[in-house]
């Protein structure tokens, strides 16, 4: 068998798991053959033990019995797992910082966050270190860190890729996801995990919508630096028509997501925390005392809001719509912001990424811009089931 020096021999970006580290030969033949890629400590691999960014999660769960579909296609279609790749606590924030393992670095921002919580696929991309890197999205794990690190990246629409043996966060909004350098390659990976249902012919885009108060919702300078990233999608796929997205805002809308995230932590790992007591990072141990608080009647009625928000975007996106608009408010924050300024941040963020959360609907982001030399995402959104259209999309803008 043909041996490969290991990844954590050359990695100097902290991409990597230590703890948990794992490697697997893939088919050797197939669509992804001669590839490598990293993936997200939360993916299963039988035998051994997954991490989900947590010592505590780590010290309680014994090592996985069964591999994770997602790995067990890739390395079917020929594809070399190098590594897990590091996440933020049970992979819940968008920064990427780790208080227990460190942060993966950010080579096309140095000084600032990778973004989280898919930060060591995001790194591991961007540094060459892998052809493509697996993540997940919750609330913008797979996007924020595209936009931050200057690479494609895509969540797919919800349900779409199974996601058995996986560590969860909030199951209603957790998505399969995944970073490639270039369109082409985040379209191949994309063949393989969508499976049968890739060989369909992609849709044509007939209608394009620009997000103006998702553009509203950026920090200065933003909307500007992503103006010629507009234009460069517009030119390939005809005038633009002004939409809002949410007549109620969309700081009401990230409302409508924090409630329902809570709800479905705490219903997936209330009972562990109770009884685990782990010491989480100063971000992340503030964010499950407010999940602790959950409450299931508010609950309740923000389920009946989002059936809203999903009809409000299913007739917005209707025949083949497109929807432009920021990946992120702005680009990478520095390393070690004030937890004010983490929360300001995460917040803003969210309004944005919490549309195609709410709906369940793909999204790509595309590394189309920059602003004070640091990469700003571009991001398309399609109804339910357009993740491919998404993709070819991107293809023919690259």
């Amino acid at each position: 068998m043909q041996t490969h020096r290991s990844i954590l021999d050359r990695d100097p970006l902290n991409a990597f798991c230590r703890h948990t580290h794992v490697a697997l030969e893939g088919s050797g033949h197939g669509p992804l053959a001669g590839l490598t890629f990293g993936l997200k400590d939360i993916y299963d691999i039988a035998g051994h033990k997954t991490g989900f960014g947590s010592p505590d999660w780590l010290a309680t769960h014994g090592p996985a019995t069964t591999t994770a579909s997602v790995a067990t296609r890739l390395l079917a279609a020929g594809a070399r797992m190098v590594g897990k790749t590091h996440t933020e606590e049970m992979a819940f924030s968008l920064t990427g910082e780790n208080a227990h393992y460190g942060t993966p670095v950010n080579v096309a921002a140095p000084g600032r966050i990778p973004g989280g919580s898919s930060s060591g696929s995001a790194a591991a991309v961007a540094g060459g270190l892998v052809d493509f890197a697996i993540g997940s999205d919750t609330g913008g794990s797979v996007r924020a860190p595209a936009s931050f690190c200057g690479i494609y990246g895509i969540r797919p629409t919800h349900g779409r890729i199974a996601l058995d043996h996986v560590c969860p966060l909030a199951p209603g909004f957790d998505s399969c996801g995944w970073f490639a350098r270039d369109a082409g390659m985040l379209a191949r990976v994309g063949a393989v995990l969508f499976g049968d249902a890739a060989s369909r012919a992609s849709l044509t885009p007939r209608r394009v919508l620009i997000a103006d108060d998702a553009f509203a919702n950026t920090l200065p300078g933003v909307a500007d630096a992503l103006t010629p990233a507009v234009d460069r999608v517009t030119a390939l796929l005809g005038h633009a028509q002004s939409v809002t997205v949410s007549d109620e805002g969309l700081a009401t809308w990230f409302d409508v997501f924090r409630v329902l995230q809570f709800g479905e932590i705490h219903e997936t790992h209330g009972a562990w925390v109770a009884r685990t007591h782990p010491t989480f990072g100063a971000q992340i141990a503030p964010r499950f005392e407010a999940v602790a608080k959950s409450d299931p009647e508010q609950v309740a009625r923000m389920r009946v809001v989002r059936e809203d928000i999903r009809a409000r975007l299913d007739a917005m996106l209707a025949n083949n719509a497109v929807l432009i608009l920021p990946t992120m408010p702005d680009i990478a924050p520095l390393l070690g912001a004030s937890p004010a300024d983490t929360v300001a941040f995460r917040e803003r963020a969210l309004g944005l990424l919490c549309i195609a959360g709410l709906a369940g609907l793909p999204q790509i982001s595309l590394p189309f811009a920059t602003m004070n030399g640091c990469p700003l995402g571009i991001s398309l959104i399609a109804a339910r089931g357009g993740d491919e259209m998404l993709l070819e999309i991107a293809r023919q803008l690259s």
